[in-house]
């Protein structure tokens, strides 16, 4: 059959989106962090191909950047100095992808908290929220390709003495860097501590979340996410797994994401940060548990807002005045 189109009756072209099964748990785009070339990795047995473009909303649907069968690792012909976004369409499903963790050659534990799914069967949008480490040792490179996103705005919970020591490297997209110090979360101030290191990482997390001036920085984190000129938007601390594994805890939360999910997400930054902390575990074993992330750590935080508040809910958005429904209109698919 041959189908004719006229100007009364163009077709307009498919856009990316998710649907059919939930196929995110079998796909993931991976960068190298030097060479920042991006592959997909896939479980599969059916076909399929890939999509891309440096926004999801253009994401050209109808040249094909990979075709193929079954499972694997395989290049993704894109940029790679400029970040991108893909489409991947299956017989099973259809996802959004972008890459987890950023390609930093200079950093250790960037991500996007983009393609969770929510408990109600949507997903957080690729490209607007982001979390890292320290900034001082970004690249060049890095740098441009961060400014390709673009990101916008930078939340730094560090300590001044932390700023000072290490100060950002910033990409030219971004037009504001916020200072919002977070001081239990600074590990110089606790090295020399009597108490295990386990103890007080534990403590710490208790204090972040009841802590007037930590609260007030949390607070005033939300507020900047509920103004869309404020993102892109990446937040971060000296390790990123802290403070900065707090704040994604809660915007995850109040996106409604599982708890489950968020737990893991959470101890991921243990697979990101084994090498930037790994002399100083070596020579101090004893302080290890400063250096990581363990789930009884967040799990403190949680249950001292439980405590205090009855619900993270409660906790959102009566002490951190945040708009749940905004949130979710305005970072979820």
């Amino acid at each position: 059959m041959i189908i004719t189109t006229n100007c009364a009756n163009k077709t307009t072209p498919p856009k990316a989106e998710y649907s059919g099964k939930d196929i995110s748990g079998q796909v993931s785009i991976v960068r190298d962090k030097e060479t920042k070339e991006a592959r997909l990795k896939i479980e599969t047995e059916g076909k399929w191909t890939v999509y891309a473009g440096h926004s999801p909303e253009k994401i050209d649907m109808t040249t094909p950047v990979a075709e193929g069968e079954g499972s694997g690792e395989f290049s993704l012909h894109v940029s790679n100095t400029a970040h991108s976004y893909f489409q991947i369409v299956t017989p099973d499903g259809k996802a959004i992808l972008a890459e987890r963790h950023l390609p930093m050659e200079g950093g250790y534990n960037f991500r996007d908290l983009g393609g969770f799914r929510t408990q109600d069967g949507r997903y957080v949008k690729w490209g607007k929220l982001f979390r890292s480490d320290d900034l001082s040792n970004l690249t060049d490179p890095d740098l441009h390709y961060l400014a390709s996103i673009p990101i916008v705005s930078i939340v730094d919970f560090r300590a001044e003495t932390e700023v000072q020591k290490s100060p950002d490297r910033e990409p030219s997209s971004v037009k504001t860097n916020y200072k919002l110090p977070i001081i239990p979360g600074n590990l110089a101030n606790f090295q020399t501590a009597a108490v295990s290191s386990e103890t007080l990482m534990t403590d710490m997390n208790r204090l972040l979340v009841s802590d007037t001036a930590s609260i007030g920085q949390y607070k005033e984190l939300f507020r900047l996410l509920q103004n869309p000129d404020d993102t892109p938007l990446l937040f971060h601390c000296s390790a990123g797994k802290d403070r900065t594994g707090l704040a994604a805890a809660l915007i995850l939360f109040a996106l409604g994401v599982d708890d489950t999910i968020i737990m893991d997400d959470y101890l991921s930054s243990n697979a990101y940060l084994g090498n930037k902390y790994a002399d100083i575990i070596a020579r101090k074993p004893a302080i290890r548990g400063m250096f990581e992330v363990r789930a009884e750590y967040l799990s403190a935080a949680l249950e001292q807002i439980r405590i205090e508040h009855g619900s993270i809910e409660n906790f959102l958005t009566k002490v951190l005045d945040v708009d749940i429904q905004k949130m979710k209109d305005l970072y979820l698919y």
